[in-house]
């Protein structure tokens, strides 16, 4: 559902590997308090069923943390993911430009009322049309700035400067009037804000929003023009995505000071334009993107209100029940994802106090500790490993760029070499086993990423499908998505396949070599 608008931009698959070991934990003070479920109210085996159903789903999760009356009770990560990684949120971030934006307007900053064009005198087209001239920041926090199609994809990939590009762009219908979704329109909030700012809005957040909920350690993408891109971009921990969510179902408040005002947080969090107006009862009972949008958070089923970004990042209030649900995944189907917390979750959260479950919650407890996602099955390696280890396969030309594939077997592990555009990679793969390693050099995403993402974590395991197919996953493992790499070797030729987890089964061409002479 939120890709929409963004270009999927796929980049160098083989990376320089440079193994870590260290792991960075949350400091104490900052982290949220933890209690049980029982003791909170939420049954423990109720919640077994959701970890049951993901089990056997067809959904990825990647990470989820559950808070019921301000403390988590139920946390996971499903291996290589962990605790202490970021996450790719995607359409996410535009919650906290929202909030960005509600800071400014309480700053007396900026006023909801004010034109787009105001604050852009300079990069204003040479005619402006009355549509254009009438926009305001409200239209942009509520997705109608009334331009269509949106604009997003063909400005982040062909232009340079955003800001001029988003006002040249036609505005079609009366702003205000209809929604439409546009990335653009939230990246225009962000240029807003560090217009009348003078500062990034992760930099502006940072003394407001992101110090004072402990929030450490986060990025955000940013334009050609340097400003953040707003719509997308932003990475941070699960417990980051549920500290947000955690202050907006206590109307701004945290650790008894008010950090927004609790009249922002309902503005921002309630019905301002309908997705759909033609849209039948039967259709909207069903669907959580039929509830209405709000200044860049959606309304739920079930009185309750969203940030969500693509592929199923989710922070989820339930001010009915006083809980927050943040997860991290790759979705193949969003509305599903929201029915397993509306169907598991929540009617395991009970008025009362529950009595104590020890048998229960031990469960839990266990599962929770052994998730742990799909590595290549773990097999001896196939007899071919000895024969072809250190050998290079000179792949097919592709744009006129010679690469080459070297596999170095050695015990458990198997370290690819991979030359590319004439510079040489080498990513670690362990036997059935993820081996943990980082890169200078991008993974697949929905759009480019500019600027703040310095490197990337990847996690790879392989395994033999048989005797000569070597099958190898590579994940970004602080995003949502992963490499599958197939490797048919017969004597001295070899054929390459890859399948991209984004969008939903993209195949790369496959790719044919021979072993040099």
């Amino acid at each position: 559902m939120k890709s929409k608008g963004l270009v999927l931009c796929i980049t160098a698959l083989m990376i320089i590997a440079v193994i870590t070991g260290c792991k960075t934990k949350t400091p104490a003070s900052t982290s949220l308090p933890r209690s049980t479920p029982e003791a909170e109210g939420v049954s423990s085996e109720a919640l077994m069923a959701f970890f049951d159903s993901a089990a056997v789903g067809k959904h990825e999760f990647h990470s989820i943390m559950i808070i019921r009356h301000g403390k988590v009770i139920a946390e996971g990560w499903w291996n290589p993911y962990g605790p202490e990684l970021r996450h790719t949120l995607y359409s996410t971030s535009k919650s906290f430009t929202s909030t960005a934006v509600g800071f400014a307007v309480t700053e007396k900053l900026l006023s909801l009322d004010d034109s787009v064009i105001s604050f852009f005198p300079d990069q204003v087209p040479d005619t402006v049309s009355p549509y254009l001239s009438d926009m305001t920041v409200k239209d942009l926090l509520m997705m109608s700035a009334g331009q269509s199609p949106d604009p997003t994809s063909r400005i982040t990939s062909s232009s340079k400067d955003w800001v001029k590009d988003f006002l040249a762009t036609p505005v079609l219908k009366e702003p205000g009037t209809e929604f439409l979704y546009n990335s653009m329109a939230t990246f225009m909030l962000s240029a807003i804000v560090q217009k009348v700012t003078g500062e990034r809005v992760a930099d502006y957040l940072q003394p407001r929003l992101f110090g004072p909920l402990g929030i450490e350690g986060y990025d955000w993408e940013i334009s050609p023009k340097g400003f953040n891109t707003g719509g997308w971009g932003l990475r941070l921990k699960t417990e980051d995505m549920a500290k947000f969510g955690l202050l907006y179902l206590r109307k701004g408040m945290w650790n008894g000071v008010q950090i927004i005002p609790s009249s922002w947080v309902e503005e921002a969090t309630t019905f301002k334009i309908d997705q759909a107006p033609d849209a039948t009862p039967e259709i909207r009972k069903r669907s959580d993107w039929m509830q209405g949008y709000c200044y860049q958070f959606w309304r739920s089923r079930n009185d309750a209100f969203r940030a969500d970004g693509a592929y199923g990042q989710f922070i989820i209030v339930m001010p009915d029940k006083d809980a927050v649900v943040a997860i991290t995944a790759e979705s193949p189907d969003m509305q599903d994802e929201i029915n397993m917390v509306w169907k598991y979750i929540l009617p395991a959260i009970q008025e009362e106090r529950l009595p104590e479950d020890k048998a229960a919650s031990g469960r839990l407890k266990q599962r929770l500790a052994s998730l742990s996602l799909p590595v290549p099955a773990e097999r001896p390696d196939s007899p071919l490993a000895s024969q072809i280890t250190g050998k290079t396969f000179i792949l097919d030309e592709n744009a006129g760029e010679q690469s080459t594939f070297t596999p170095l077997f050695s015990g458990d592990t198997c370290t690819l070499s991979v030359t590319a555009g004439g510079v040489e990679y080498n990513i670690p793969f362990g036997r059935g086993r993820w081996v943990t390693s980082k890169t200078d050099l991008d993974g697949p995403n929905l759009i480019s990423r500019r600027g703040a993402v310095k490197k990337n974590i990847i996690a790879g395991a392989y395994g033999w499908t048989d005797d000569n197919t070597l099958e190898m996953t590579l994940r970004y493992i602080e995003s949502p998505h992963r490499i599958l790499i197939r490797c048919d070797f017969d004597g001295d030729d070899i054929v390459v396949n890859r399948w991209i987890s984004t969008p939903p089964g993209y195949d790369l061409p496959e790719v044919t070599g021979t072993a040099k002479p």
